[in-house]
């Protein structure tokens, strides 16, 4: 099976019941059981940011789902390096015409060093980019 790379918007997906995506995260990771799969240390910041502020229970949800992909074996954690930064902000610069967070470009270069094409996530951003954004096919 093909690894895949999640993105942020499937992880607040799988936690956040009241995420438009929510039920379709969940049938995604049912359907598919377990699989290989890379994130980074930024993707899973900028999860923990975004429900930080959303009541005790998301903040909860956040650092259990980190919790357990730090613990699957299944699942590689790319560290922010100092590299990775530089090389993430130089692909931020080169895209002036998109929004593109600084954690999707480094997601995306992440990605093609290890030569994925799938990500879990609905951001039209990775389609852009080449990538299957695989929530936008079963949505």
């Amino acid at each position: 099976m093909n690894t895949v790379f999640l993105d942020t918007a499937y992880l607040q997906a799988l936690v956040d019941t009241r995420d438009d995506l929510h039920l379709l995260a969940v049938q995604i990771t049912n359907n598919r059981g377990r699989f290989p799969s890379v994130t980074s240390e930024m993707v899973l910041t900028e999860l923990l940011n975004a429900l930080c502020g959303r009541g005790e229970y998301l903040r909860q949800a956040g650092l259990s789902i980190v919790d357990s992909l730090q613990q699957n074996k299944n699942v590689e954690i790319i560290p922010q390096t100092p590299q990775l930064f530089t090389e993430a902000l130089v692909f931020y610069r080169q895209r002036k015409d998109k929004s593109y967070s600084l954690t999707d470009c480094a997601s995306m270069l992440i990605m093609r060093q290890q030569n994925i094409r799938d990500v879990l996530t609905f951001d039209r951003h990775f389609q852009q980019e080449g990538f299957n954004a695989l929530l936008r096919n079963y949505s």
